[in-house]
């Protein structure tokens, strides 16, 4: 009856991570469209992240027997996207000893933002510049914020991949 009552559980982790990576990810674009602010590549790129993450969580909580996997590679995702977003905040607090995305052969990142730009330019077209801290709030700019919440995902991974195994028949759980 543990794996049972574990499922259940893990599905609604997963769930509730899902849609926490999908309500970040429209956010971001609706106070974009809102406050008339032009995304950059690694904006964009977080954006991409948010919804790979919440689709590895939907997996997740659809094929929960694979919990481990899925979340050492929401993990994974998360700290991809926690490197990306504290690379931007370094841009914009250093732009001076920095060098602007955008200017130059493109990246790897570029790239995959260019082509998902091309196919759905509402959602993904990178207009802006990386190191330009267009939105505040409570003095941490959007990809501050964007890093807390990428860690706050790892966190969520940590302690899926982490939790205890159920207990064999006969032991107290």
């Amino acid at each position: 009856m543990c794996w049972l009552d574990r499922a259940s559980r893990v599905r609604g982790y997963f769930a509730w991570l899902a849609l926490a990576a999908l309500g970040l990810t429209l956010a971001g674009w609706w106070i974009g469209e809102l406050m008339k602010l032009q995304p950059c590549p690694l904006c964009i790129f977080q954006r991409l992240l948010y919804l790979l993450i919440a689709a590895l969580a939907l997996a997740g909580a659809l094929l929960p027997g694979w919990s481990r996997f899925w979340g050492g590679l929401l993990g994974l995702s998360a700290a991809g996207g926690a490197a990306t977003a504290a690379y931007q905040s370094w841009l914009q607090y250093l732009p001076e000893v920095s060098t602007e995305c955008g200017f130059g052969e493109p990246t790897l990142i570029e790239q995959i933002v260019d082509w998902f730009g091309v196919r759905w330019p509402a959602m993904f077209m990178a207009t802006g510049f990386c190191s330009s801290k267009d939105w505040m709030f409570l003095g941490l700019s959007m990809a501050n914020w964007s890093c807390l919440c990428f860690l706050a995902f790892l966190v969520a991974a940590g302690w899926l991949l982490a939790r205890p195994a159920c207990a064999t028949v006969g032991t107290a759980v």
